[in-house]
């Protein structure tokens, strides 16, 4: 049986380093048998490449993009607070936020991208409640935020 790590080796994705609080918070809380991740925004190397609204500025696949990255930060918190993702039992929620143009109604779309790699990486397990809200704006100007809700192994 392969594990989380292998699929995303099989998709040639790479887990970025758990990205820093940029604030006065934490990267993820534990309760039980749970772990919330803080939002997450599609940066890499810390650096948010794409800015502005969707549907104005940024195309709804350009967004579904930062959403998948913005996923796969989310899992690198998981992974920093693990030690491993086989850890995780299920994705329980996902949250994301879309920076939106006024009128714009397309979110599900967007955040797709976030929970298509979700099942990717975690099958079955990775299937989840989500919501997809849109903002008037998001730190730093990205296009989207992600957040996180896993069960995890009682034994993590």
């Amino acid at each position: 049986m392969s594990t989380p790590e292998d699929r995303l080796e099989a998709l040639h994705l790479h887990l970025p380093g758990a990205p820093v609080p940029v604030a006065s918070y934490v990267r993820a809380t534990r309760s039980g048998n749970l772990i919330f991740t803080s939002g997450q925004l599609p940066s890499v190397s810390g650096v948010i490449h794409r800015t502005g609204l969707v549907g104005a500025e940024v195309s709804v696949e350009d967004a579904c993009d930062d959403a998948r990255t913005a996923g796969l930060n989310a899992l690198a918190v998981l992974k920093a607070e693990l030690g491993e993702l086989s850890r995780v039992r299920r994705i329980v929620k996902l949250t994301g936020f879309v920076a939106s143009a006024p009128g714009f109604t397309a979110q599900p779309k967007v955040v797709n991208g976030a929970s298509d790699l979700m099942v990717e990486v975690f099958g079955e397990a990775g299937r989840h409640a989500r919501s997809a809200v849109g903002v008037a704006g998001l730190p730093l100007g990205a296009t989207v935020e992600i957040e996180l809700v896993a069960e995890i192994d009682p034994e993590a």
